[in-house]
Order: C-alpha cells, then sequence, then structure tokens
C-alpha cells in the first residue's frame, strides 16, 4: 500500500490496488488478530444493512467457531435480530476503520440481562489504512449536499448550498455558485458546515477556507476548506464517511464486486435534497424542472473532460423529460430558458437548441423514437468542447490554426456517441455536424454544401445560430433578435431562407423570453404570445438582468393593452 494518494481509486477493493486506501483481508490469522483487538467495549458497532442511518456500539465482541456480539444496547432493535438477518461490523483498530461484510444472525439469546447475538464468520474484512492526506472523491451522480454558513455575526443568517466534491478527515472540497466568491476570499474566514446525504444523514463540523478556484466556464466556484478543530467523535464519523464514499465509488467502477450498497446515496420519501443547483432560486416550477435536465448537461461536461463516457441511459430519461415538459406547455418551457441565469453558458445553449429544434420541426407529424434522438443529440450536441484543450475555450479570438483544432468538438463527440442503438446516425451527423455546415461550404467539420445537406442539419444550423448569436461572448457583446432575424435573412447562400423565414414566422419577431422596452421606459419579459405573435403576457422587470426566484407584476389583457406596443427588444443579458 502507497502512503498517499491524491485521486480515488477505480480499482476494486478486493484487490486492495495501490491507489486505493481499502484493503482487503482474508487470511484467517489477520481476521482473527483484528477481531480480537475489536473486543475493547465501545470500539465496535453494527451497521445495519436496512437503511438505518444509526450505528448500535457493541459492549463486547466474543470469538470461537462463531462471533458472538453483546447487543444488549441494541434495546428497539432486539425482535429483529432473527435468524437469517444480515448486519455488518465496524471499528477502529490501530489506526484503522475496520469493516465486516455482510454477516448472518445465527441466534440471539438473552443470558443474565445480557442479550448475546452469534454470527456467521465473516470471510474477509476491509480496512480503510487512516491517512489524513486522502481524500475520498465523490464520482458523478452521487450527491451529497452541504449547508455553508458564514460564522460571522453580520452574515449570521446567510446560507448557501454547494456541492461536496471529496472528503478526508482532514477537510474537504466543495463547489459554490460563483456568486459565493467574495465571501471566500476575505482572510481565512471560518464557515459552519451541514454535510446532507440522500438518505436525511446530516453531519455538521466547522471549517476554515485554504484556497479557492473559481471555474467561470461553469459558473461556479471549487473552495478547499480544513477541520482545525474536529472532535474525536466527528473524527470517528468523518472515517465513516470516508469509508462509504469510496465503498459507493468502488461498486460504481466494478459492477461485479461483493461490496453492498451504502445506505447514505440511496434517497429516502421526503427527503429534499440539498445542493448547489438545488439552492438556485427559480422563479417558475417549469424552470424548477428544467434545471434538473441542466444539471445532468453540467456533469456531463465534466465527465468528458476527467475521460469518463457520456451517460447514455441518463441521456434517454432527460430526453424524454424534455419531450415531457415541451408537450405540457411549451411557453412555459421556453420562458424557464432565459431563468437558467445561474448554468454555465454551454449548458443554456444545449437546452435552449434542443427545446427551440424539437419545437420547431413539431409542427410535422414524425414518430416520437426520432422526436427523443432530436432531443437527446441537440442537448449534447456542443459537449465535444469539453474534450478540447481548456485554452481554446477561453481565448477571446483564435488564430488559424487554434480555430481548426475547435472544429474537432463534432466529430469527438460523434465518437461518443456511436454504439447507441437508439440515436440514428443521420440524426447525430444532422445535428452535431449540421449546424455548424452552411450551404456554400464554408462550414465545418466537413465543409458540406447545398445538396448534401438534409433538411434536419439546414434546420439545425438556424437554430444553433440563432441562440449563439443571441449570448455575449468575450469578443463582442449579445445579438437582438432584430439583429440575429436580419442577419439570417440577409444571407441565402448560407441559411436555408425557407426555414429562415419558418424560424422567424413561428417563434415571432420579439419571441418568448424576449426583455422589452415599453414607451414608459418600463422593461419586461415576454412569457406568451396570442394568435398574431404578439407578447400577450409580460412579466414588469426593474432591471435589465435575468429573472431571478421574484417575477415582476404579470400584465397581461388591458393593463397589457395600456401600455402600448413594446418599442424595443433588447439583448439577452448575461
Amino acid at each position: 500500500m502507497t502512503e498517499s494518494s491524491d485521486q480515488t481509486s477505480g480499482a476494486d477493493t478486493s484487490s486492495a490496488g495501490t491507489d486505493s486506501p481499502i484493503e482487503r483481508l482474508e487470511s484467517p490469522a489477520e481476521i482473527q488478530g483484528l477481531l480480537q483487538a475489536m473486543q475493547e467495549p465501545g470500539t465496535t458497532e453494527v451497521l445495519w444493512d436496512d437503511e438505518s442511518d444509526t450505528p448500535t456500539t457493541v459492549l463486547e465482541v466474543l470469538q470461537a467457531s462463531s462471533l458472538t456480539l453483546d447487543m444488549t444496547l441494541a434495546d428497539s432493535r432486539l425482535p429483529s435480530l432473527q435468524p437469517g438477518l444480515t448486519l455488518r461490523l465496524r471499528g477502529q483498530v490501530r489506526g484503522k476503520l475496520v469493516t465486516s461484510p455482510p454477516v448472518e444472525v445465527i441466534s440471539c439469546d438473552e443470558e443474565n440481562d445480557q442479550w448475546r447475538c452469534r454470527l456467521t464468520w465473516p470471510a474477509f474484512l476491509e480496512v480503510l489504512h487512516r491517512r489524513d492526506t486522502y481524500r475520498a472523491e465523490l464520482r458523478l451522480g452521487m450527491q451529497v449536499g452541504v449547508l455553508v454558513e458564514p460564522l460571522r455575526e453580520n452574515l449570521a443568517h446567510l446560507q448557501i448550498q454547494a456541492d461536496l466534491r471529496d472528503l478526508s478527515v482532514d477537510g474537504c472540497r466543495l463547489e459554490l455558485p460563483i456568486s459565493a466568491s467574495h465571501l471566500l476570499g476575505e482572510g481565512a474566514p471560518r464557515f459552519g458546515l451541514t454535510l446532507c446525504f440522500a438518505s436525511g444523514a446530516r453531519f455538521q463540523i466547522d471549517a476554515e477556507v485554504r484556497h479557492v478556484q473559481p471555474e467561470p466556464q461553469r459558473h461556479l466556484v471549487t473552495a478547499g476548506l480544513q477541520f482545525p478543530r474536529r472532535t474525536p467523535e466527528q473524527e470517528r464519523q468523518l472515517w465513516y464517511y470516508v469509508r462509504e464514499i469510496e465503498r459507493e465509488s468502488a461498486r460504481y467502477f466494478n459492477q461485479g464486486t461483493t461490496l453492498s450498497a451504502s445506505s447514505l446515496f440511496r434517497k429516502k420519501p421526503g427527503v429534499d435534497l440539498i445542493g448547489r443547483r438545488q439552492g438556485n432560486a427559480y422563479p417558475t416550477p417549469m424552470a424548477r424542472r428544467l434545471s434538473e435536465v441542466a444539471g445532468y448537461l453540467d456533469a456531463q461536461w465534466v465527465a468528458l473532460q476527467q475521460g469518463e463516457p457520456l451517460d447514455l441511459p441518463a441521456l434517454s430519461q432527460h430526453s424524454e423529460a424534455l419531450l415531457e415538459m415541451l408537450a405540457e406547455d411549451r411557453e412555459g418551457l421556453l420562458f424557464a430558458l432565459i431563468c437558467m441565469r445561474l448554468e454555465s453558458p454551454h449548458v443554456q445553449h444545449g437546452l435552449a437548441v434542443a427545446t427551440r429544434l424539437l419545437d420547431l420541426v413539431g409542427e410535422a407529424s414524425m414518430p416520437s423514437a426520432l422526436r427523443k434522438a432530436i432531443a437527446a443529440v441537440a442537448l449534447v450536441h456542443d459537449l465535444g468542447k469539453a474534450l478540447l484543450r481548456p485554452e481554446l475555450l477561453q481565448a477571446p479570438t483564435l488564430s488559424e490554426d487554434q480555430y481548426r483544432q475547435m472544429q474537432r468538438h463534432a466529430p469527438l463527440l460523434i465518437a461518443q456517441l456511436e454504439g447507441c442503438d437508439w440515436l440514428p446516425r443521420s440524426v447525430v451527423r444532422d445535428i452535431v455536424e449540421g449546424s455548424n455546415e452552411r450551404l456554400d461550404g464554408s462550414g465545418y467539420p466537413r465543409g458540406l454544401r447545398d445538396n448534401q445537406l438534409h433538411q434536419l442539419a439546414r434546420i439545425a444550423m438556424i437554430v444553433d445560430v440563432a441562440d449563439a448569436m443571441g449570448r455575449g461572448r468575450a469578443d463582442r457583446p449579445a445579438w437582438t433578435i432584430g439583429g440575429i432575424h436580419r442577419y439570417l435573412l440577409g444571407h441565402p447562400h448560407r441559411f436555408d431562407p425557407h426555414w429562415v423565414k419558418r424560424y422567424i414566422l413561428h417563434f415571432g419577431r420579439m419571441p418568448v423570453g424576449t426583455l422589452v422596452r415599453f414607451a414608459d421606459d418600463t422593461l419586461g419579459w415576454v412569457a406568451r404570445l396570442d394568435r398574431q405573435g404578439n407578447p400577450s403576457q409580460v412579466y414588469l422587470a426593474k432591471e435589465p438582468a435575468r429573472p431571478d426566484q421574484r417575477l415582476g407584476r404579470l400584465l397581461h389583457d388591458g393593463a397589457l393593452l395600456a401600455k402600448g406596443e413594446p418599442v424595443e427588444a433588447l439583448p439577452l443579458p448575461d
């Protein structure tokens, strides 16, 4: 075993990989020695395999041909200690955390006011070597939310929601909303942390900030924190959480492993999830639903950067969810797109292109499987950029060589989608490649021309360009909707005029989600359109900023008529 590691191992813990802190011991002599060391009263606990969050302390461990525990402190659990029940043992021995696999109850009897529970002998023991420098890293999909509270009088009531990325006895790493940056950099600020697991289990500890790293591409900030004043009980609990994170991660990477699932990551009914995305205040129910799809896209960006494949089963689920939202309330979904103000640009773009492309092609009848495929490919169509060098994405302008390198994002993503039997190859190419091609052959990656581009590709390039132009970049501000329409109409050699006109007619000259200005200088967000494509419902806005948790007063009917026609459509605020 090596003495330190900063990465979570994907190796099976049964093989005791050199990067893993977990070692499996199968030698009878080693098992006997560790169990003898666990006999000291109060050093051993029972972990119930029925998802109970509270371990039971064992008063004594006795050994013979089987294992006997003094379970007198189990109280309410005693009736359940019937033959066939399985449970696990955990104890701290010689600077190590020792855990047994599930062992079976043989009998449980009372002797002189003590309850003795006889168990089968464990086939092995797993040992987590005590390393303060080791950090158990949460894989994608293992959600642990953290409530972060500044320990300062002037901020006593402030609470930020964050995501746990890794954990050790000594500290942790969190992802927080980028809006929390100003709270993290003043000296060495202290915070109270509450780790919130899906099972409902919670753990509280004070922490100090040690380093802060903004990640503007994902609209978040990563902070490393240390636990300088942990108690022995907190340290014991931390070792348990580190152990369970490592166990659950090992199960994910090794589907054939005999490791039992950790109850910490099984969501219980009624438990509200905590986390950076849940902490974002979304102003409408539809926006809150759409944020779940946004979370998936953000996780896939990270997965690709870390060399992991796209989660295609989850892509299927989120594509179906998007189709359901569109069928329920298309204008509510279109409005929800502008409410994703705290999401990263690539996530916002994927959501917008998928929603508008589906909405535009939905005018024609097509099989549901094809609509689902279009939704899926459009959601991830730009994620190949996560596989490029970071400096390409951060550069305000690209040299000719950098531009050629950037064009690789399309074939890189297509390679990720190959082998997915429910995604037709033609749909993948028409959207991933076609959105970047142009009718005159000036696009990429293959420089396809007019008659080489199918109808779906012609539509996809218009939807993609319209959304991209409507968002500000480092080298230019966002375009207005009128400017976008004029650009598309003014380049018939690049964009199919038929579909450009259909696009403008379908979404209107002031589409849902447009920020408009009235003659009296008040601002409003277009929420719905009438049959003629004119705003019929508008939320008033105090300033040119995306809607937060509080929407302004809704104007409709007579109140909207009194305002008159909007005199200007403003660009989408950052």
